[in-house]
């Protein structure tokens, strides 16, 4: 279902958010891509450069979850998988615990990052302006994948619909986020005509689990949330999913795009793929993490930005979201 049918035309815009351009120019830049990458196949991500001395063959890769929860959480659980990484690619691969999608792009983007997740929502800025390539995503063995944003309340509130929300407080995430921001800013908008300042009192917890674990305690009257991640709480028992309800619950989404930086040694860049289809899942602090969400999330399917993410970057046309990198 196109998106524009269930969230219309939305009436709020958002700059594109990021700072401080690339150096340099490549002429043959094409579509959203910044003006130093090239896209000659027209798959809407960067190409590899094509002089041998602009490739990077790191020593140690620098490999980054995107920041959902606390990234020491995660540190333990990709240990596996990145011993994995180390043993295919024959290269030494360190976790890097990120605090931001801003951290994780700036980290990507100045070349301090080689291998990562980036969420649904920062996907488009991070192939933009960081020249990430995503190539895979967890989904079940059948090869069901996704999740939903819910919009959720304390459980004894007395909102029962979006409209009950009106001149209460509704957390977000950050401006980066799909299901955090910018999926449930677009249906409030367009569907609701609910505008924020006007109509809701927007707040922005950072992370998702900060959206969750507010609305448990009633900080917030309300949040826009990943279920998969709100799932995953629910199951370590990080909150009480008695104190929480549903009012609204969206189409599926694309989850975490998982890629490298664009410049990545060729022959090194196709290690890391087969370091993620490889991987031997069964018995694995991943399976046990990941396998909470529902589809479960135990593989790794291949996946392209041009066909995965276009629900998500329609939602961004119809937010007058921005790629420009600045």
């Amino acid at each position: 279902m196109k998106t524009k049918q269930l969230f219309g035309i939305a009436l709020m815009g958002m700059a594109g958010a990021f700072s401080a351009p690339f150096a340099g120019a490549a002429e043959c830049a094409q579509g959203d891509l910044d003006k130093k990458f090239c896209d000659a196949n027209g798959d809407m991500v960067a190409d590899a450069p094509t002089d041998p001395k602009q490739w990077v063959d790191p020593s140690v890769l620098i490999f980054a979850y995107t920041p959902v929860e606390d990234p020491e959480v995660y540190r333990g659980v990709w240990d596996e998988f990145l011993r994995h990484m180390e043993k295919t690619t024959g290269k030494k691969v360190q976790f890097f615990p990120v605090q931001s999608n801003a951290a994780q792009l700036e980290a990507m983007r100045s070349g301090r990052l080689h291998v990562a997740g980036f969420n649904t929502g920062s996907n488009p800025l991070a192939v933009n302006c960081a020249g990430f390539v995503p190539m895979a995503m967890m989904a079940d063995r059948k090869g069901a994948y996704g999740y939903e944003m819910e919009i959720i309340v304390p459980a004894d509130s007395p909102a029962q619909k979006i409209e009950d929300l009106k001149g209460k407080t509704i957390a977000f995430t950050s401006q980066t986020s799909n299901s955090g921001y910018k999926a449930p800013s677009a249906l409030l908008a367009s569907t609701y005509k609910m505008q924020a300042e006007r109509d809701y009192k927007p707040a922005f917890s950072g992370k998702h689990d900060n959206s969750v674990i507010g609305v448990a305690n009633k900080d917030y009257d309300a949040a826009a949330v990943a279920n998969s991640v709100m799932y995953r709480m629910f199951a370590r028992n990080a909150v009480d999913k008695s104190r929480i309800r549903t009012i609204y619950k969206s189409q599926s989404f694309p989850t975490t795009g998982y890629g490298y930086v664009y410049n990545l040694k060729p022959e090194l860049a196709e290690k890391v793929k087969q370091a993620f289809f490889s991987f031997n899942w069964e018995g694995t602090q991943l399976l046990k993490e990941f396998s909470k969400t529902e589809p479960a999330q135990e593989s790794f399917i291949p996946i392209t930005y041009k066909e995965h993410w276009a629900v998500v970057r329609e939602i961004d046309r119809a937010m007058n979201v921005s790629y420009t990198c600045k």
